[in-house]
């Protein structure tokens, strides 16, 4: 997409970002040019006038449940922990990014660490979000044993998004895994109940039922490709829309 503004169709959005966005592909760490490209593509939905919060994954740098499953001497509520500092790296580091480029932000974490970021507080995040910052939420709940999907699904809800965006490497859902199946079909949109019957891989189960029981729908797109972020948002056929039943 061009620089030229864009309508949006979404009035308040939920970005979701795995922590694969936060470094090179096949590797782990941080990538500031990967961090980068994210964040121009921020940059132009906040200049549209969007409402956007955007919640922040970690498993570039740690993974939770991976970690403990390998980690005998690690507690696995430790480990998840763990896993939710790392998405306060993350939510720092895309932060100076928006902030380098002329983008107001604030940095929100559900595990308090005053001097970095701000507690979440709902009617604060709202406050944040009509005043026109983007507000990155890290940390999660805060609770261990809950994913990044399902902090995103519960923050739709509470700050009444309109659409919850989910940013992966690929293109959509799919009928099987495309790797797998070179024949897979795409799906362009899908209800919710059709993803259930068909044991499709949105988001982890608890936040695809927080969605489902909400009605906020869903759209699964590639990230990477540049201007697709406003490309969803402008309402565009852009990765997989999940909807409620018709």
């Amino acid at each position: 997409m061009s620089d030229r503004p864009f309508t949006p169709a979404y009035h308040r959005v939920l970005l979701k970002v795995s922590g694969e966005c936060f470094c090179r592909s096949g590797e782990s760490g941080l990538s500031m040019a990967e961090i980068s490209t994210l964040s121009e593509q921020i940059k132009r939905v906040h200049a549209a006038e969007v409402q956007l919060a955007i919640v922040v994954g970690g498993g570039n740098i740690l993974r939770g449940k991976q970690f403990a499953a390998i980690s005998a001497e690690i507690n696995p509520s430790t480990a998840h922990y763990m896993g939710m500092l790392a998405t306060v790296i993350n939510a720092l580091a895309l932060q100076d990014a928006l902030e380098n480029i002329g983008v107001p932000t604030r940095v929100q974490s559900a595990i308090p660490m005053s001097q970095v970021a701000e507690p979440f507080i709902r009617r604060r995040c709202v406050r944040h979000l009509e005043k026109g910052r983007v507000v990155i939420l890290a940390a999660g709940t805060g609770s261990p044993f809950v994913t990044t999907d399902t902090a995103a699904a519960l923050r739709a809800r509470e700050l009444e998004v309109d659409i919850v965006l989910k940013g992966t490497k690929v293109d959509g859902v799919y009928s099987e895994d495309p790797i797998k199946n070179p024949h897979a079909v795409k799906y362009g949109e899908i209800t919710f109940q059709d993803v259930l019957s068909q044991r499709l891989e949105v988001m982890d189960a608890q936040a695809f039922h927080h969605c489902m029981e909400h009605n906020i729908p869903i759209v699964v797109f590639n990230y990477q490709k540049p201007g697709n972020i406003e490309r969803v948002i402008a309402g565009e056929k852009v990765g997989t829309r999940v909807v409620p039943n018709s």
